[in-house]
């Protein structure tokens, strides 16, 4: 390693060590939480093992309390749902729903119900950390390191962080990270690990705070003959409960 790898190397260090998780997730809760509704252009890749296995793009709108729609555009068209009490997943081509009461839901999306409720992160994490083992896309970024409550790990103060912990849980695929522009708060990227070497990220651009966006777009109409499924989301949806 040369003389200006290692000056680098510690410089990002360095860097790394001086965020404040708190600061970040202040400024991440203060960008969400003064909007009723919003609006956001989003891209999921799903993983197994590390290979790619498909890439789909769309819209998605949330609105205070409780209310989320992700409209799939590419490759295919579908639709999940939630209007406060129910999750639903249509598939158009297949002319089926399926719903699940929201709070059963154990969705990959569930987390950022967050940005429709009352924008706390700690609802959602039991402590937050600057992540050691997962790096963001971007240097004006911070990847935060959440441990999601219930997973039984020690409880530990935010912005307190054992890289033993992390990388434990990160290599077992149980890790949950938030990707934030340091300076602003705004979300870029939720990355979603679960055990079997399955992963899940949204990538997110063009927020829109507080979008004229209706109240009827978040109440699910069944078309004549669609079928209703009662139960839990189609395999591969249903990885994660906060």
């Amino acid at each position: 390693m040369g003389p200006s790898l290692c000056c680098f190397c510690f410089l990002l260090a360095s860097v790394i060590s001086g965020l404040e998780p708190k600061a970040v997730i202040a400024r991440l809760e203060a960008k969400y939480h003064s909007s009723h509704t919003l609006q956001a252009a989003f891209l999921e890749r799903y993983t197994e093992n590390g290979h790619l296995v498909r890439v789909e793009a769309g819209t998605v709108y949330f609105r205070r309390p409780g209310k989320m729609r992700w409209e799939y555009e590419s490759p295919e068209k579908n639709l999940f749902l939630v209007d406060g009490k129910t999750a639903w997943f249509y598939v158009p081509a297949d002319h089926t729903v399926t719903r699940v009461p929201a709070k059963e839901s154990s969705d990959w999306r569930t987390p950022l119900a967050l940005l429709a409720g009352e924008m706390k992160i700690s609802r959602v994490c039991e402590t937050v950390r600057i992540a050691e083992q997962q790096a963001p896309e971007s240097s004006e970024n911070a990847m935060l390191y959440c441990v999601l409550r219930g997973t039984g790990e020690v409880k530990q103060t935010a912005g307190s962080r054992s890289t033993d912990e992390e990388r434990k849980l990160s290599e077992a695929g149980e890790a949950v990270y938030f990707e934030v522009v340091s300076n602003t708060g705004e979300l870029v990227r939720v990355l979603v690990k679960n055990a079997g070497g399955v992963a899940i990220e949204f990538h997110f651009t063009n927020w829109l705070y507080d979008p004229p966006v209706n109240d009827s777009l978040f109440r699910f109409a069944v078309s004549p003959g669609v079928a209703i499924v009662n139960g839990e989301l189609p395999s591969g949806q249903n990885v994660i409960k906060p």
